[in-house]
């Protein structure tokens, strides 16, 4: 009797492991947003895990179409290119509440990688992101202070490279009272979110 009860147990422990492994197996999905652009497409995949707020706040806009028609207004090449808060004519768009700065979550202004601007209120940033040209470790994270809070990190291009080497490359001048600005505009055409 002994013996049964332990070939049973031994059963149910195996069918236990085998029913256990694949939950802990399964990995978190990783969302990525595409932007098409009228250079071409920039792929990005977010960090939601080291981002939560950023993340959330950037797929609102996103799946909302809120960056649809909006410019890359802000091109220096070497540094960033900018985008998701002005339309054509340079007008600015609307948006929602500004977020929580999250620049102190461990992430680098490495070249490729995507960060919210801001006003020089760390706490400011609400539509507008930038992709870095460079490492650009002057704007990363150093103290919770005005001076230091820096600029959050939440994703990175893993596709298009050459899109966003394109937008750095283009003439720029000034308009309605911004510089660095794209002599021709350079316009999110379509935005879509999808899972890895």
């Amino acid at each position: 009797m002994k013996q049964l009860a332990l070939i049973i147990g031994l059963i149910l422990l195996i069918l236990g492991i085998f029913w256990l492994v694949p939950l802990l197996e399964k990995e978190k999905e990783i969302k990525v947003v595409t932007f098409e652009t009228t250079m071409g497409p920039i792929v990005i995949e977010l960090f939601e895990d080291d981002a939560p707020i950023t993340t959330k706040n950037f797929l609102d806009y996103a799946n909302s179409g809120f960056y649809d028609g909006t410019l890359f207004h802000r091109v220096i090449p070497g540094f960033v290119i900018q985008g998701g808060g002005l339309e054509t004519g340079m007008k600015d768009k609307s948006g929602n509440p500004p977020i929580e700065n999250e620049a102190n979550n461990g992430q680098k202004n490495l070249k490729w990688s995507l960060s919210m601007a801001r006003t020089s209120d760390p706490h400011s940033a609400t539509s507008q992101f930038f992709i870095n040209l460079e490492n650009n470790s002057s704007l990363d994270h150093t103290s919770e202070t005005p001076q230091g809070w820096g600029y959050a990190v939440f994703g990175t291009v893993i596709e298009g490279f050459e899109t966003v080497e394109a937008i750095a490359a283009v003439a720029t001048g000034g308009s309605g009272g911004h510089q660095d600005v794209p002599l021709e505009d350079i316009t999110v055409q379509k935005t879509k979110v999808t899972k890895e």
